[in-house]
């Protein structure tokens, strides 16, 4: 990895960070991303306050959490005003669902095949409103963008996207989209789960109405702790739960049965009970510091720099065809076999195979994920078309 983008140094390895064994070839970030072990020990520290509740203060319930609020604002030039602390994609598209106006005859607009966290709460409500829940087909081209781009007129009420899609990273320019949904009045709400931490993202650029983003994935944090930004047009609006930390002058415990109308500034409101969470919250603050820390243009520059060998390579050697380099996100690779035979099996049975020689990859779809991280070497890559050659006749 010594070569180098225009403009970027690629980042060398950072296995000696994680916990991965050599002969562990783990190319598989879009499914789970293993925390960094500097992350598991900020956890373990907070999760061992516990046995000595005494030692905490309530001024700890606000010091770590608005810290972590501070630090993914930093990563999508927002500020921390605009961010709440959520447990999910699905928790944070209920928030935006709540507040976003829909009425009959207007449409949603999904692309096929989306991840469901961002595509159920938006037919419920075009159900209960009386709107058309309307999803893109999947281009032969791959070119999501013209194809939402010509659907988003002024029947359009949401547009719910993803940065990339899930499946095999094709890449949706959200800019133009954003600009094409301001022109008709359309909201704008994007699942960034498959692309914050390591792909640049600029919400001044994009001007989303709402971006959320589960945080166990690229961001190398825990399960059950996400993100979610709330433009300003819309940190008026009734959060999904009522509790208590969300409340003004919530630092002051004995005021607490003093019982408050007025919230915490900006999005703090819409922050999940119990956002505090003591062994989580520190894991979280780890990686996100790490992570900025590398520089997200860098990583990116990195990654895209593997991804591109691994596609002419994967196209080279073994004839499997990718979305194509300019219309998919840099960090992301889907895989697509085509006419490909296997030696036992189809694709579905393939990632158990690889599996079994240490190789971890995911189909979903109709294309493998290959989706390696800062912390995959060569050796890696190596590994992966050993064992691919032996699966493909």
């Amino acid at each position: 990895m010594n070569q180098q983008t225009p403009g970027q140094t690629l980042l060398p390895a950072q296995r000696a960070l994680f916990d991965i064994p050599e002969d562990v070839a783990y190319l598989n970030s879009a499914y789970m991303g293993p925390m960094p072990k500097l992350a598991v020990e900020a956890g373990e520290a907070g999760m061992r306050a516990k046995l000595h509740p005494w030692t905490i203060a309530p001024v700890d319930f606000f010091t770590e959490s608005e810290a972590v609020r501070g630090l993914f604002a930093r990563l999508v030039n927002a500020t921390a005003e605009d961010i709440a602390l959520v447990p999910s994609v699905s928790y944070g598209m209920a928030v935006a669902a709540n507040i976003l106006p829909l009425q009959a005859g207007q449409t949603v607009i999904a692309l096929a095949e989306q991840f469901p966290s961002n595509v159920y709460p938006w037919i419920e409500l075009a159900k209960k409103t009386g709107a058309a829940f309307v999803t893109i087909p999947r281009p032969a081209d791959d070119d999501w963008t013209s194809r939402v781009l010509e659907r988003i007129d002024a029947r359009t009420g949401i547009v719910a996207l993803p940065h990339c899609h899930w499946t095999d990273g094709g890449l949706l320019d959200l800019v133009a989209i954003g600009a094409a949904c301001r022109k008709v009045g359309a909201a704008l709400c994007i699942d960034a789960t498959q692309s914050l931490g390591v792909m640049p993202f600029d919400v001044a650029a994009i001007q989303p109405d709402f971006l959320v983003a589960g945080g166990y994935k690229w961001l190398l944090g825990p399960y059950t702790y996400g993100y979610l930004y709330v433009a300003p047009r819309w940190q008026d609006g009734a959060p999904i739960e009522q509790n208590w930390i969300a409340r003004r002058e919530s630092e002051n415990f004995a005021g607490l049965v003093d019982y408050k109308a007025a919230y915490q500034p900006g999005a703090r409101r819409f922050d999940v009970g119990e956002r505090s969470n003591f062994a989580l919250t520190p894991a979280a603050k780890a990686s996100l510091e790490y992570l900025i820390g590398l520089g997200t243009q860098r990583i990116y520059a990195t990654l895209k720099t593997r991804n591109d060998r691994i596609a002419e390579r994967a196209k080279a050697e073994l004839g499997l065809d990718t979305v194509r380099a300019d219309r998919r996100a840099g960090h992301y690779l889907g895989l697509r076999f085509g006419d490909a035979k296997f030696s036992n099996g189809g694709p579905t049975e393939l990632p158990g195979r690889l599996a079994a020689q240490k190789v971890f990859v995911s189909v979903r779809g109709k294309a493998m994920r290959v989706t390696p991280h800062v912390y995959n070497t060569d050796a890696d890559i190596e590994r992966l078309f050993a064992v691919l050659k032996t699966a493909l006749r």
